[in-house]
């Protein structure tokens, strides 16, 4: 009876859109304001989901109407009470309940237990994906605001941490820093230990203390960090022979028209900013702070500021004489373009954009003569095609690892609203974006807040993600890695991550990683100094903004990129 009656009570709530004229729809419109931050959006998708979805969604009548336009229709006041306790609106004689109630001849239960915070998370949620679904050119159906229903399994075990550095301050405003990337340099003496301030600045830790030993402020004239979103010094890598040749690689971003784009944005559209890598060449590759020479390799111009240069890495796994070797890997975004009125640029092989590149800085038959273009690359040679390309169909693809036989090949990729994903990388591989997020349909002309069924005619025409999850568990994948150090033999084989905003960790089984089947997941509990807890109660109601590292040894760290806290993993015990 209580399920019942509560399908009658959202029957009741969404109708009421019926009552109102234009005006009020805009006079309601502008006098409230509903929040959007993207983890108070989450707490109201959560409430959404426990509580309304079996009835409703936003796109198309089910067992209760469709809720879209319903925050312009009423007022959120309007809402927040009738929600609490129709009934007493009822006897109070409102109109437009008293109304209703007529029509149904049914109470809605009450839910008084939600608080005012959880009502606004809850409304938050529900405007955000109603004003989407005016974005639904396509009038598609169906979407699915909780394409994954099946929640990741409970932790069983705990990720043990020690604090190992905090880095300074990069700014006298919040955040404190924007620590990014997290990269060792095996030599001959010892193992160096180097992480990246998105504001320019690469550190080496060198006796628990953080020593400038890049400062691109100093270097690039054109160096921006603006307008925040992943933007300045983005990641590095060392030259596998950085010992002997002291080569290191850099992505960092500058202002649009800065110099002519290698790749530059299509005739319609407008350049934002510029992404560029460029090669270091150190005159002594054992000193403690960078002096040497600079070139560029290549600059690529991006239609917004968002989904850039992410991970610039060489393949750990690589050794001397294999395909691979001496091979710089970068994950580029789609720059913002599927959503800002250029979705073609991101889903072919002509377009560098969402894709992985693979290239030989040591090389120069790349057309700008910088670089050079592997010959086993999938479109090497081929005629209007970007040889540069490895793998693509890619939203953000944040993160590269590889487990420690370096035959699997994991990108984190980071999704518009509804799933998070893993990807396994095949050559040539193509995942869809932006027809695709995990498994899902992403139309780009329908409600960008959600993801659709596939008919059965698309399935098998991207590949799938290996491991996947929706914004029930989280908000944006924050790649990690395969743990293969010897210290702690429980963490053996395990694909250690988690998500950048609410810090949650996740782990999967190397074996369970297979191309054509989603791995199952299992939460990972914290930790820190001999306290259990969690990244959200170290940083409550704040984005944790969670990384992750990994030392030449195959030994981990997390740290959180706001704050410049890093955290060397110590342990991995049952619970």
């Amino acid at each position: 009876m209580k399920y019942f009656l509560r399908i009658t009570s959202f029957l009741l709530l969404g109708s009421l859109l019926a009552c109102q004229s234009p005006t009020s729809k805009k006079e309601v419109a502008a006098q409230d304001q509903y929040r959007r931050g993207e983890l108070p959006v989450q707490e109201g998708m959560a409430l959404f989901n426990q509580n309304c979805a079996s009835c409703h969604n936003f796109s198309s009548n089910e067992i209760g109407p469709n809720l879209s336009g319903i925050t312009a229709a009423v007022s959120k006041d309007w809402l927040k009470q009738f929600i609490q306790n129709p009934q007493q609106m009822i006897a109070d004689g409102d109109e437009r309940a008293s109304a209703q109630f007529e029509k149904f001849k049914v109470y809605m239960p009450a839910f008084s237990q939600f608080d005012d915070n959880q009502l606004e998370n809850l409304l938050g949620f529900i405007h955000k994906f109603s004003e989407g679904e005016k974005r639904n050119k396509s009038n598609r159906k169906g979407g699915l605001v909780n394409p994954i229903p099946e929640k990741i399994a409970p932790a069983t075990h705990a990720l043990v941490v020690e604090d190992f550095v905090t880095l300074p301050a990069s700014a006298p405003n919040a955040p404190d820093t924007r620590i990014n990337t997290f990269r060792p340099l095996q030599t001959k003496q010892k193992e160096r230990l180097f992480v990246a301030d998105l504001r320019g600045v690469l550190f080496e830790i060198m006796d628990g203390k953080p020593h400038p030993f890049l400062d691109m402020n100093q270097w690039v004239g054109n160096f921006i960090d603006r307008p925040g979103l992943g933007s300045g010094l983005g990641s590095f890598a060392f030259h596998p022979e950085f010992e002997r040749n002291g080569l290191l690689y850099t992505t960092h971003t500058e202002p649009a028209n800065t110099q002519k784009a290698d790749f530059a944005v299509p005739e319609g559209a407008k350049s934002t900013l510029q992404w560029v890598i460029s090669e270091w060449q150190m005159e002594d590759p054992n000193a403690g702070v960078f002096a040497g020479q600079r070139r560029e390799l290549l600059r690529v111009d991006m239609v917004t500021g968002i989904h850039g240069f992410q991970d610039l890495t060489f393949n750990p796994t690589a050794k001397p004489g294999s395909a691979d070797y001496g091979l710089l890997y970068l994950g580029i975004g789609d720059g913002g373009a599927a959503l800002a009125g250029h979705p073609e640029i991101c889903q072919n092989e002509t377009s560098i954009w969402g894709s992985i590149i693979r290239i030989d800085p040591s090389g120069n038959n790349s057309k700008n003569k910088n670089y050079g273009i592997p010959k086993d690359n999938p479109y090497a040679d081929q005629p209007n095609k970007v040889g540069e390309i490895w793998s693509r169909g890619f939203r953000n693809p944040h993160r590269i690892a590889w487990n420690e036989k370096g035959e699997k090949m994991l990108v984190s990729n980071i999704g518009q609203h509804s799933v998070e994903e893993v990807n396994l990388i095949s050559k040539g591989g193509d995942f869809g974006w932006p027809y695709r997020e995990g498994s899902f349909v992403f139309d780009v002309n329908a409600n960008p807040e959600m993801v659709y069924p596939l008919d059965q005619e698309e399935k098998g025409s991207f590949l799938n993600p290996v491991i996947q999850y929706d914004h029930d568990e989280g908000n944006a994948v924050s790649g990690g890695y395969f743990y293969w150090g010897k210290k702690i033999p429980s963490l053996k084989g395990k694909y250690i991550f988690g998500d950048i905003a609410r810090g949650t960790l996740f782990m999967a089984d190397e074996a369970q990683l297979e191309q054509g089947k989603a791995a199952p997941l299992q939460k990972v509990n914290l930790v820190v100094n001999g306290t259990p807890t969690s990244f959200q109660e170290i940083r409550p109601n704040e984005r944790v903004d969670l990384r992750f590292g990994q030392d030449h040894k195959g030994d981990l760290y997390v740290f959180t990129k706001s704050n410049g806290k890093v955290y060397r993993v110590m342990d991995f015990i049952k619970i």
